[in-house]
């Protein structure tokens, strides 16, 4: 894997990070014009260390917002970590629960399976586009301009973890998409949900970054590969320009993102899903 590559794919994802467009879609389609292969141990680990850097650029750019209104706040901190515990344990029996079915039902003949095994199904991650992009535009249309709650409660974080869960084995339904669109029709206001979104990230991208190590270590040990420490050189380096990439981004993004309407991103989606449909059909065969 050249380094240039790897600048390309950490721009592509900086740049998308922060909006709800799917930021992993993104990065696959380019790796399936490079002529990678998205679903191999080696590039669904570079995809989660890419994450890894953006999420360490939202921290150190929301670092201030989340001191002031949580850390300094006396009895601001408790319930919020509750909900982000509670939303997580929803996601994860979700997710898992997900990955069981479409392993051990729908892709029983598959030798193998693994649920990253559809990272690399463009035509799956047209359809995961063109659904969260219905959702973005059905939530933006009810969006309310004075929203039912001020503070996410528990119920609510339940349902934001569900369908957070529902997103794990589809690359093409954001995440970020999926769950403020969600608090959105929950009559929570955006600017909460995209901080409890951010944070939600924050929680369950070491957790991806822990299944995906063991994922590379497993398969370089089965081809009966030596040290396995080189594997992880492209991800390190990809994180770096992430971070960096994603930084410039937020800062370029951020007001865009707060003034935009909601809905706008959703009609995005639906284009983008129309534009990896016709790659897959053009480059890839019917």
């Amino acid at each position: 894997m050249y380094w240039l590559q790897i600048l390309i794919l950490a721009v592509i994802q900086g740049a998308c990070e922060l909006l709800p467009v799917s930021s992993s879609a993104h990065v696959i389609v380019a790796e399936k014009l490079m002529g990678l292969d998205p679903s191999s141990p080696e590039m669904t680990m570079l995809l989660i260390m890419l994450h890894t850097g953006t999420m360490f650029a939202v921290i150190l750019y929301f670092w201030k917002n989340w001191k002031r209104d949580y850390f300094d706040v006396p009895g601001k901190i408790k319930p919020f970590v509750v909900q982000i515990i509670l939303s997580t344990l929803c996601t994860g029996i979700v997710g898992y629960g997900l990955k069981e079915i479409i392993e051990k039902i729908f892709m029983r003949g598959v030798p193998h399976a693994e649920i990253e095994n559809l990272f690399a199904n463009l035509p799956l991650i047209a359809g995961a586009l063109a659904a969260v992009g219905l959702l973005i535009i059905y939530a933006g249309l009810r969006e309310e301009k004075s929203p039912r709650h001020s503070e996410i409660q528990s119920k609510q974080a339940c349902w934001i973890g569900v369908v957070q869960g529902i997103c794990l084995p589809f690359r093409g339904f954001s995440r970020s998409g999926s769950t403020i669109s969600t608090g959105l029709l929950l009559g929570l206001p955006r600017q909460k949900l995209e901080e409890f979104s951010f944070a939600l990230a924050v929680v369950l991208t070491p957790l991806a970054l822990a299944k995906e190590a063991m994922r590379l270590i497993k398969s370089h040990a089965l081809n009966g590969n030596g040290s396995a420490l080189h594997l992880f050189v492209p991800g390190l380096v990809g994180m770096i320009f992430s971070f960096a990439a994603g930084l410039l981004a937020l800062k370029w993004l951020t007001n865009w993102l707060e003034g935009g309407r909601w809905k706008f991103f959703g009609f995005y989606c639906l284009v983008a899903a129309a534009a990896v449909l016709a790659l897959h059909f053009t480059h890839y065969g019917s």
